[in-house]
């Protein structure tokens, strides 16, 4: 079975501000000495791993990315709701024992230092302070952390040990983390955890910056809106400046399918899952960035996937120069793309198989079985 899958993608976009830098302008890049528009890794990866064609496929198998565990516990053993319960609703109260406020947040401290370092300790000096923002605050974790569904099991478990003793866990009992939790988002896009390195995992697939083809500049959309209720003053209620772009972007993904396969326990059909997922997703779900101003929803109109053993590379080089205005820039772009693997794949003695849609010929389910085959 072939070691690595590439993915090349061609979405258009129209006006649009999917991802926003610190000033709110859509991002952008330089390359070729001409400004691109970008689409940062992190917010498609986000957009992946909570679409619904990535949720439905692979429920009970996504992790949880949050600095919010001891918060959670807390809420659990002072509420009498387990801690499934609060999770799903922070609000949830049961019929459960319930402990004392100070024996909580000890309990819950412990547990989420598992996950992260905690932030400093806050002791309310009333009551009516163990609600407030600021304690509450003080039962995150410094770091978020990528959490597998069975790892949110253990804690779950743990949460009714101490219920029932009222006091802090073990050190044994704290065994909460797993090498082989099957999380399919934690082992393609992989995790970090700083107060336990040895339970990083390497992410199996690395993603590009999504980019324009060509030279695009950040436009500005000068916008008013009115006051219903005022009938006196002809102006505008409002005045503002929304900063968007457009183009036909190309994105880059290479997955090691070995290292997948590893991720998941070994589980082959997990992984051929989570990879049918993954491409169905690239190819169908947009960035949320503004999609209530722009609707700047997209589908791919273009997707060349490969496979094999060989050292992986992307074809950004095909754009090193900006396309032109043409007739066509999609087709172009195409043409583009495959030239450049042409080319490499001659210079380097490469030949891996692939397959293709574009309006013309192929279809996504064709894609999603050739890297699954």
């Amino acid at each position: 079975m072939s070691k690595f899958i590439q993915l090349h993608v061609l979405t258009t976009y129209p006006a649009s501000n999917l991802n926003r830098d610190d000033l709110g302008r859509p991002k952008t890049v330089i390359m070729g000495n001409t400004q691109r528009l970008r689409v940062s890794s992190q917010s498609l990866k986000r957009a992946w791993r909570i679409s619904e064609p990535f949720s439905q496929a692979l429920a009970g198998h996504i992790g949880t990315r949050t600095k919010e565990i001891g918060k959670y516990v807390y809420h659990a053993l002072t509420s009498g709701a387990t801690f499934a319960e609060v999770m799903a609703d922070p609000k949830a109260t049961g019929s459960l024992k319930t402990l004392k406020q100070s024996p909580a947040v000890k309990i819950a401290r412990t547990i989420g230092n598992v996950f992260a370092k905690m932030k400093a300790d806050y002791k309310p000096k009333k009551d009516e302070e163990f609600s407030s923002k600021k304690f509450l605050e003080s039962l995150e974790t410094e770091q978020m952390a990528h959490v597998s569904p069975a790892e949110l099991d253990g804690v779950a478990q743990l949460v009714e040990a101490c219920r029932e003793t009222g006091k802090e866990p073990d050190k044994d009992d704290l065994n909460l983390l797993r090498k082989d939790a099957t999380a399919v988002d934690v082992a393609l896009f992989g995790r970090m955890l700083a107060a336990n390195p040895s339970f990083n995992v390497e992410a199996a697939a690395q993603v590009a910056h999504a980019m324009t083809v060509h030279k695009a500049t950040v436009e500005d959309d000068f916008f008013t809106a009115v006051d219903d209720l005022n009938t006196e003053d002809a102006g505008a209620g409002h005045m503002g400046v929304a900063e968007f772009g457009a183009g036909l972007f190309y994105l880059y993904l290479c997955i090691d399918r070995n290292l997948l396969v590893e991720n998941l326990g070994n589980d082959t059909e997990l992984a051929n899952h989570a990879l049918r997922a993954l491409v169905s997703s690239v190819c169908t779900v947009s960035p949320t960035g503004k999609q209530n101003s722009f609707a700047s929803r997209a589908a791919a109109s273009y997707c060349l996937a490969e496979k094999g053993d060989e050292q992986p590379r992307t074809l950004a080089e095909a754009f090193l120069s900006p396309m032109k205005d043409s007739e066509d820039l999609l087709h172009t772009a195409m043409a583009a793309i495959e030239t450049r693997r042409d080319s490499f794949n001659r210079i380097f003695g490469a030949a891996p198989e692939f397959r293709f849609f574009s309006h013309e010929a192929g279809t996504l389910k064709e894609v999603c079985d050739f890297i699954t085959e």
